[in-house]
Parts: structure tokens; sequence; C-alpha cells
């Protein structure tokens, strides 16, 4: 397929141009620049400000297709990232910093100084989890510390484990957990949950589900080895409650504060997308992986996606040539 762009040496030559954009670089846009590249649509992937987004935090990913003993999430992206360049996509490190989608070419501006101008945008940026911002948050990541109850659910069977919030998806997580650990503690901030009745009736008819109301995370606690334990406070008063997983369901928050005012989101932030497609309110412009998915977050249906993006991108670039070849 030949570009539609007109040359011109002498005007913007600063301005790289593409046929495909990918911005980001977990599960979906790796998977998109497989299938854009085996295209031959010659793919730039933007990696952003987290290469290999959120899989690189995860130490062992056994329950993606595939990897039979489990692989650990930096080298899966690792591997992703070959598989792209070994067909041709073309990788950059970079960080989108803004986007101008009222006109065409889309175009793009990274690191706030570089300008490209693409025929097709994928966006792949992602969602990331919200923590509680205490350090040792991050002292114990991978260590006992998850935001994925599906991801990491497993490791802590037959062990006790602790979940934070009290919405619809601390409800879910604390019911999946009950199921393989000996019991859940699920600590909420209030003296009520958000989450709906049936979620509240589910986990308070859980047997090995503890509420503790009116209660904060104080600190999570360990040693070398991981998590150990979990400080709360409860009406004001300090308690230590034994845990081996220290589980964060307060929710996610899209990345797509770049993207306001040029694709259309929902309250959460997450970009609309056509049903049963990956196109957004804007021609040329798909959106693929948890930017877009509120529901399940998960790398194989990140991967699934990222491949509906790269042939939604290829139709319509098909088109576009079939239109300039018919003005």
């Amino acid at each position: 397929m030949r570009p539609f762009f007109i040359e011109n040496e002498n005007a913007m030559s600063n301005v790289e141009k593409m046929k495909i954009l990918i911005i980001g670089s977990g599960p979906a846009g790796y998977t998109a620049a497989i299938y854009a590249a085996r295209a031959g649509l010659n793919p730039v992937l933007y990696t952003g400000g987290e290469p290999g987004g959120q899989l690189t935090t995860t130490n062992d990913v056994e329950n993606f297709p595939g990897y039979p003993e489990g692989i650990n999430g930096p080298q899966m992206m690792i591997d992703l990232q070959k598989q792209a360049e070994r067909f041709g996509t073309k990788v950059n490190f970079g960080l989108v910093t803004s986007v101008d989608f009222s006109s065409y070419p889309l175009k793009v501006t990274v690191d706030e100084t570089k300008v490209v101008e693409a025929e097709s945008v994928i966006v792949a940026t992602g969602a990331s989890a919200k923590y509680l911002g205490i350090p040792s948050e991050q002292t114990y990541a991978n260590k006992g510390v998850s935001a994925c109850a599906v991801c990491d659910g497993y490791f802590y069977r037959g062990k006790e484990v602790a979940v934070v919030g009290a919405g619809d998806s601390a409800a879910e997580e604390s019911t999946y957990l009950a199921k393989l650990c000996s019991k859940v503690h699920l600590i909420v901030r209030r003296n009520e949950m958000r989450a709906s009745k049936i979620m509240q009736h589910r986990v308070k008819n859980t047997p090995n589900i503890e509420i503790h109301w009116n209660s904060e995370t104080d600190e999570v606690l360990g040693d070398e080895n991981g998590v150990n334990g979990v400080r709360i406070i409860t009406d004001g008063k300090k308690k230590v409650i034994p845990i081996q997983g220290f589980f964060l369901a307060i929710g996610h928050k899209p990345n797509t504060d770049i993207f306001k005012g040029q694709l259309e989101m929902d309250e959460a932030g997450y970009v609309k997308v056509e049903s049963g497609t990956t196109k957004t309110n804007v021609e040329g412009v798909f959106a693929v992986g948890d930017v877009a998915d509120r529901v399940y977050r998960q790398a194989i249906t990140a991967a699934g996606t990222g491949c509906m993006g790269a042939l939604d991108a290829e139709k319509f670039l098909q088109a576009k040539e079939l239109e300039l070849a018919h003005s």
C-alpha cells in the first residue's frame, strides 16, 4: 500500500510521517504492531514513559497462553517487542505529550518537541492502578503487593490476604480470592460499601471474608521474604493483621489525559469505541487495550484488541487509498 502523503522535501522536512503510529508498548500496543507490520504497513511505536506497561511490574505471568511454565512480565514484553521488530516495526523510546486530531493527517507531539504526522493512530496507553500512596506499597511491589487478584491470586492459595476498597472491584476481588485463600480481610474506610447491593450480599455471605469497617491502611509490613502483615487503624486504634498478600482494589485511572478534548471518553476517562470495533469518534484513530477496557483489564484481552486495532486501521487505510484514487 503506497502512502497518500504528498512528499515535499522543502516543506516540513523535520516532520516524521508514517502510515500507522502506535502510542504505547504493552500487550495491546505490541500486538497491534505485530499485525500492522506483517501487513506491510511499517508501523512506528512510541513506548511511552513506562516501556512495557503494567506487566513490567509483574514478576510471574502464568495466565497468558503459550507459556506453560509461566514467564516474568518484563521478559514477556521484551519478547513481544522483538517479535514486533522482527516484522519491521520501528520502536522508538519517547513520550507522546500532546495530540492534534482536529485535522488530517493526524498530528502528534513527542517529548514536547518532535512533531509526527500519521495516517492512522492506535492508542494503547493503558490504565494505571490507583495506589494508597504509602511507601511500603512500593517496597513490597511484586513481593506481596498487587493490584490484580485475577493475575496474582493463584500465588496465595491457602494463605491469608487483605483487600483494600469498597466498590464493585473490591467486592469482586475479595470473592475471587476467597475461593483460593484461607481468609480474606476486606479493609473498608467507612461503615458501608459503595459496591452494588448484589456484590455486597456476596461479600457478606462469603464465610472466609472478614470486613474491617471504619478502617484505613497505616502500613504494609514485611521482610526480605515479602509481605507478612498489614497495620490498620480502626476507629482510631492500630492493629496488625498477619497476611501474605495485599491487594489494592481502589480503581484504575486510564492514561488518557493527553486525549482530553480530542477523543470521546466516559465519565471515568476511558476512551469510547464503537461496539465490536476499536474505532473512536475520530476517523483514523483506534483505541485498544486497557485504555478502552474498564471491565477485563487482562493481558490476553489487551492483546486481542491490539489485533483488532491493527485490522481496523488497515481497513481504514485501504478505504482512504481507494478514496484518493477515485478523487
